[in-house]
């Protein structure tokens, strides 16, 4: 498995592959959002690095990363160059490989490919709430796991 707990050196790539990515989640929205890298974003920020990161490493490039934190899967990027390859489906198995207990986690309402996603993996929307992108309103629901039968 290409899939390694991130290391220090490991963050401009994964600032990279946010920047990248973060807004592509956010497509369907009706509002238009300016991007805030990373690095900028303190609650974003510090959400990640109190987590577990891993990155997807391939021949020596990070193509991905995936965070957790307790039961909840926080984030889960893939390089826009490398999606529709099984990174991302690589990257959230492991995650949910490493979660005790029930996983969740969080989407953006209007992301329906990544919700018919979770859906498949037996996820169900709980909770639906607002919050913000950039000072811009977006509704985010929690998808939590249910117990496989």
């Amino acid at each position: 498995m290409n899939i390694r707990a991130y290391k220090q050196n490991d963050l401009a790539d994964i600032f990279d592959i946010y920047r990248c990515s973060k807004l592509d989640e956010l497509k369907f929205e009706d509002e238009m959002f300016i991007f805030l890298p990373l690095e900028e974003d303190e609650v974003r920020l510090s959400r990640l690095m109190e987590s577990q990161i891993y990155v997807y490493q391939e021949q020596g490039q990070i193509l991905g990363f995936g965070a957790i934190y307790a039961h909840e899967i926080r984030a889960l990027f893939v390089s826009p160059d490398h999606r529709g390859k099984g990174v991302g489906k690589q990257l959230f198995e492991f995650l949910l490989s490493n979660i005790q207990g029930q996983p969740c986690l969080w989407v953006a309402s209007t992301n329906h490919p990544a919700k018919h996603l979770y859906q498949q993996y037996g996820f169900s929307v709980t909770e639906t709430c607002e919050t913000t992108y950039n000072q811009v309103a977006v509704i985010a629901q929690k998808m939590v796991r249910m117990t496989l039968a």
